[in-house]
């Protein structure tokens, strides 16, 4: 395929997921609490979705650990988003999108791996992407005219549509590609790949929101974003191969660092460590990370890049030490340690996955 045409395919719906890939073993699923924590990533496949869970050790080594079913089904081709799956703030659950059957669904996360607790309908058609602050989760729905959509979680992992929560998008072709929370929980952001836009909508009383409110991006194509653990937005540009940083208040997003440049080609994925120093991105389309430093209200850095074997590289997560990559290109999770400067040294992976994989959390 050609980049003229790699880049076409990312202004109509994502970036693209290539080549084939065995399919995981289907074992039942061993403990995904051992050493320092866990990775997940989708299947996304249309004869039933599963998440794939990998041992991360305190050396930042994956190991997998097993499939479990969703309960829905995936659509078998790239969801052009990011945040296909959530962790809690706590990390005792873990939300998911079943993109191919119009529904979400939760797990609890124990001891001794993944226990699916609930499956509900998104409210929408085509869920995307996810955001959940405590008891609340909010559902992107890409298809048909777009939607957002909440949800009550009781203590069992149980899921209950919040009556008169579904909002639209800006734009019937607004494309979404992620939504979040910022991190008071005071306001919801969704990225329009579509419209060119980021969206707000005021988070009020009983889970209810407002809005939209739509903001220009700066840079073209805004895709992924995330937020440096202030109201510091970091948005991903895939047409401008470019990052953007924003300070969200309640009226506003103000641009800090106009359309840095990634040193690559269509960056769609983005995550900050959890101290906000750093960020990184995926550059889809030439397999390479771009890291970025973060300053005083979130005015960015270009502070190097890491090359990979992999075209596409997908999705992208971060822990305080360690950065992981979606490599759709080669099938596998690749596995960096953070140095004090912000470069990345390779630990090696682990493949296996499906061609078909989207999305990647870590804890």
């Amino acid at each position: 395929m050609t980049s003229q045409n790699r880049f076409k395919s990312i202004l109509l719906g994502g970036c693209l997921l290539a080549g084939a890939g065995a399919q995981v073993n289907a074992q039942a699923l061993a403990s995904s609490s051992g050493g320092m924590g866990a990775i997940y990533t989708l299947t996304n496949a249309l004869t039933g979705n599963e998440v794939l869970a990998f041992h991360r050790s305190a050396d930042g080594g994956l190991t997998p650990a097993g499939a479990v079913a969703s309960g829905g089904a995936g659509t078998g081709a790239a969801l052009g988003s990011q945040g296909a799956l959530a962790l809690s703030g706590d990390r005792h659950w873990l939300f998911v999108v079943n993109a191919g059957s119009n529904s979400v669904s939760s797990f609890r996360v124990q001891a001794d791996g993944l226990v699916l607790a609930d499956t509900a309908l998104s409210g929408g058609t085509t869920p995307v992407s996810l955001a959940v602050r405590g008891r609340l989760l909010y559902v992107l729905n890409q298809g048909g005219t777009g939607n957002i959509s909440g949800f009550w979680v009781d203590a069992h992992g149980k899921l209950t549509q919040i009556p008169e929560s579904t909002r639209p998008l800006s734009s019937p072709t607004a494309g979404a590609a992620e939504i979040a929370f910022s991190p008071d929980g005071e306001m919801l952001v969704v990225s329009e790949k579509g419209t060119q836009t980021l969206d707000t909508y005021q988070v009020q009383g009983h889970g209810l929101v407002t809005g939209p409110t739509t903001h220009a991006s700066n840079g073209a194509v805004p895709f992924g974003f995330t937020f440096t653990g202030r109201d510091e937005l970091l948005v991903t540009e895939a047409g401008s191969n470019a990052v953007s940083s924003y300070d969200l208040d309640a009226e506003s997003l103000a641009t800090v660092s106009p359309s840095l440049n990634s040193q690559g080609a269509a960056p769609c994925w983005i995550a900050a460590t959890p101290d906000g120093r750093y960020a990184y991105a995926t550059n889809a389309h030439v397999g390479s990370i771009a890291g970025f430093s973060v300053g005083r209200e979130g005015a960015l850095t270009f502070a190097g890049l890491t090359p990979t074997a992999s075209i596409p590289l997908l999705d992208i997560a971060t822990t305080q030490r360690f950065v992981y990559a979606l490599a759709g290109g080669t099938h596998q999770v690749l596995a960096y340690r953070v140095e004090p400067d912000g470069s990345l040294i390779a630990l090696g992976s682990v493949g296996g996955l499906p061609v078909t994989a989207v999305g990647l959390v870590a804890r």
